[in-house]
Parts: structure tokens; C-alpha cells; sequence
């Protein structure tokens, strides 16, 4: 395992399958469009939430708070990464074959840890065969682990820096950008939200 990869796991906390098949997308990403985002340049768009994306932030540099990182829930195993100086675009999709087999017993036993129940030596186990089974996602073969397509994709736009102004009900500083209108008074998101509900 080279040492990214075990940059990658500290920064997200843990071994897992989701994180190496992020681990793969982000090199299929830096190979097909382009090196380490350093500002802006590279963006990814990512439609889920699940551990994949931390390696995909670490590995390719875009980030939420650079606006290159953005999250579509739409609960897929699925990241379209686009360079803004040209436009090109891919969309890597895991394959629903592209994960290792299933194991019976590391299912049964993440459910025994997961209700708590597991005893200290099942911990242990589990966490053997989840190691075992994040690993075995670093030799998958691309072509079996991805489908990759060049996209045609607009990216977003370069992140803007907006000026921030108080919410009229609960005083807090709100991108004006997220400002709502109600009865002539400036009101963050959950403040308008509540007003309407009354």
C-alpha cells in the first residue's frame, strides 16, 4: 500500500471498501483529466455521501470549501470529474459487479457490531475481513470495477466570495446568496422556513 493511500485512510479515519473504490475513481480521474487540483481547476461532482469521497477530496484536491467538491444525492456510486480549462469530462460508475464478492460471515458479524453485540474477538475478525476486503478493491481490474465515459457537462462555475448580512430573527451572519424575503425582512433559510410554517 503506498503511502497516499495510507495518507488517505488516516484523513478519513478508517480502512474501508468505500474509501478504496474512491482511491480507485480519484487516480482514474487524475490519469483521464487531469493532476492534484491545486486551485480550481479540476472539479469533481459526486452522487453520494458515502466514504468514496473522502478519498476522492484528499487525492484530487477539490474540496466543498474551494466549491470544486459538490454533492448531488442522488445515492449512486457514480463521480463526474471535469477540467474547466477545456471542458473535458468523465463520469466513472462503479459497476454493480465491480465490488468483491459478498462474505456471509463478514455480513453476519458486522451486524453482530453494529447491535453491539459482537464479542471483542468478532470485532476483531470483522475488522480482518473488512481490511481484507477494502484491499482486494485496489486489485479489481478497472474495466471490471468502472465503467468510465467521456461526459459533456457544464462545470460550475469558479466559487464567488458573497457578502454575508444579518437574518432579521435570529441575528446570524447569512451569505446573501441564501437570504429569503418574508414581509420585507431578511431571513436566513430556517428562519423563513419556521415563518412560513406559522
Amino acid at each position: 500500500m503506498d503511502d497516499r493511500i495510507r495518507q488517505a485512510i488516516d484523513f478519513h479515519g478508517h480502512l474501508c471498501a468505500g474509501l478504496t473504490m474512491g482511491v480507485r475513481a480519484a487516480r482514474v480521474a487524475l490519469r483521464e483529466v487531469g493532476p492534484h487540483a491545486a486551485d480550481e481547476e479540476v472539479v469533481a461532482i459526486v452522487e453520494t455521501d458515502m466514504c468514496a469521497v473522502d478519498a476522492i477530496q484528499f487525492l484530487t484536491g477539490c474540496t466543498f470549501g474551494k466549491g470544486n467538491l459538490i454533492h448531488r444525492d442522488v445515492g449512486k456510486n457514480a463521480y463526474t470529474f471535469i477540467r474547466r480549462s477545456d471542458g473535458k469530462a468523465i463520469r466513472v460508475v462503479t459497476r454493480p459487479d465491480g465490488w468483491p464478492p459478498h462474505d456471509p460471515e463478514r455480513g453476519a458479524l458486522r451486524e453482530k457490531v453494529r447491535a453491539g453485540t459482537a464479542t471483542e474477538a468478532e470485532e476483531r475478525r470483522y475488522e480482518k475481513l473488512r481490511d481484507e476486503r477494502a484491499l482486494a478493491v485496489l486489485d479489481v481490474p478497472e474495466e471490471r470495477l468502472f465503467d468510465v465515459q467521456e461526459v459533456r457537462v457544464q462545470a460550475p462555475r469558479p466559487a464567488r466570495v458573497h457578502a454575508s448580512i444579518p437574518c432579521a430573527d435570529c441575528g446570524e451572519m447569512t451569505m446573501e446568496t441564501r437570504i429569503r424575503r418574508s414581509d420585507g425582512r431578511n431571513l436566513c433559510i430556517p428562519c423563513f422556513e419556521h415563518a412560513e410554517a406559522r
